[in-house]
């Protein structure tokens, strides 16, 4: 690995992920702590979500017009001020002018998170592309990357809100947020933008959603993914009621919980390089997709901490290796004029249903949470299975997109 990639891509790849995480973990958990309340729990995490599907065509663009350096650069500039702001104004304010303040700062972080994930990703697909024949290998380093941000960025926030309190976290959160931006290096655009990645918003969109549409195999697997996703949003919006309230445990056990998924994730993910070189992505894809609806429907049932611990590590690490073909089969289809727009399409299909968990999350009694993950695992064993038996196999990269 070049001390260049280490440097340029891998090093503010990490610390926008491990702000990410702690903010998207952290910042919910803060609402429970400060409004005992489930439903305003899952307001939070619609918040945190929702910005990032009305920004994702103009991340997209700005990434296809300035390049993903500068605008990854900007966003976590923006985030480290935002949330260092947010430090201050806490201690001075009354518990309700608190608790909207943190709301509003779950929005303005999703909004600019969007625009960093974007770039990064981008950034990760230049970096496959110069390796084509080890592409997967390149995701499993980017991937395994998220899952080192998200092994440590959970249980960082929920230890610095039990002890060090709200202003703890924040301001790890903007000092990540720092270190990401000061660590980006200066790029170049390697390649023309045409018009069409250049233009509106709404051509952007059209550009995306056409592209998207002409490489089935990547829009099955999205399509699927999508549906998987919601039971992870669900998994994610109600693991702090389920472990709070319904197991009687600590704030610090939450991160706790997602702290050990993201190290089965590690583990999967590393794992996954080797095999996908013998087996191919498409058979490594189905075994991660039976691998992550069993637990699915186990999770609904589980009676103690232990076993909704270890069903949540079993569920992520399947579910981590889905991302890993998703991110091959996207770093190797999408044309690179058009990369920026088409990623926002899928990034867009793949977050919606998040925002939709975050709304069941605020609507149903907490009692029934488990007959909810109940049928979003049944939608999930649908759509992975409709996924991965009719997505046809990769096409050529660099073959024609329609207009």
């Amino acid at each position: 690995m070049a001390y260049g990639q280490v440097r340029g891509v891998y090093l503010p790849r990490l610390a926008d992920a491990a702000a990410s995480c702690m903010a998207t973990y952290g910042i919910p958990l803060l609402v429970l702590g400060m409004t005992n309340s489930s439903s305003l729990t899952g307001i939070a995490f619609v918040l945190a979500w929702a910005p990032r599907l009305c920004t994702f065509g103009l991340a997209g663009m700005a990434v296809d017009r300035f390049g993903p350096a500068p605008v990854f650069r900007l966003a976590a500039t923006g985030r480290a001020l935002i949330v260092g702001l947010a430090v201050p104004t806490l201690a001075m304010a009354d518990a309700k002018t608190a608790s909207n303040l943190v709301m509003l700062l779950a929005a303005c972080s999703g909004c600019l998170t969007q625009f960093s994930y974007i770039a990064a990703e981008s950034v990760g697909a230049v970096v496959s592309r110069g390796d084509e024949d080890a592409a997967h290998r390149v995701q499993s380093v980017l991937l395994g990357i998220d899952q080192a941000a998200a092994l440590a960025g959970p249980a960082a926030g929920g230890l610095l809100l039990q002890w060090g309190g709200p202003n703890g976290m924040l301001a790890t959160i903007s000092g990540l947020s720092l270190l990401a931006a000061a660590s980006t290096p200066r790029m170049h655009q390697s390649s023309p933008q045409s018009s069409e990645a250049t233009g509106p918003v709404a051509r952007g969109w059209r550009t995306g959603w056409t592209t998207l549409r002409a490489l089935p195999s990547l829009a099955y697997l999205v399509a699927g993914l999508s549906l998987s996703n919601l039971a992870l949003g669900l998994l994610e919006a109600a693991t702090p009621v389920i472990v709070v309230k319904q197991f009687g445990r600590s704030s610090a056990s939450v991160g706790v919980v997602w702290s050990c998924a993201a190290a089965a994730s590690l583990l999967a993910v590393a794992a996954c390089r080797t095999v996908i070189d013998r087996w191919g992505l498409l058979r490594v894809g189905r075994c991660a997709a039976l691998i992550t609806i069993v637990p699915c429907f186990l999770i609904a049932h589980a009676d103690s901490y232990p076993a909704y611990l270890i069903l949540t590590a079993v569920f992520m690490a399947g579910d981590s290796v889905l991302t890993v073909v998703l991110r091959t089969l996207r770093s190797q289809l999408i044309p690179a004029e058009v990369f920026g727009s088409t990623l926002s399409v899928t990034v867009l299909i793949l977050l919606l249903p998040y925002p939709l968990a975050g709304i069941l999350m605020a609507t149903v009694d907490p009692a029934t949470l488990h007959t909810v993950i109940t049928v979003s695992a049944v939608l999930q064993c649908l759509g992975l299975a409709c996924a991965l038996t009719r997505g046809a196999r990769p096409s050529p990269r660099h073959g024609k997109h329609r207009k």
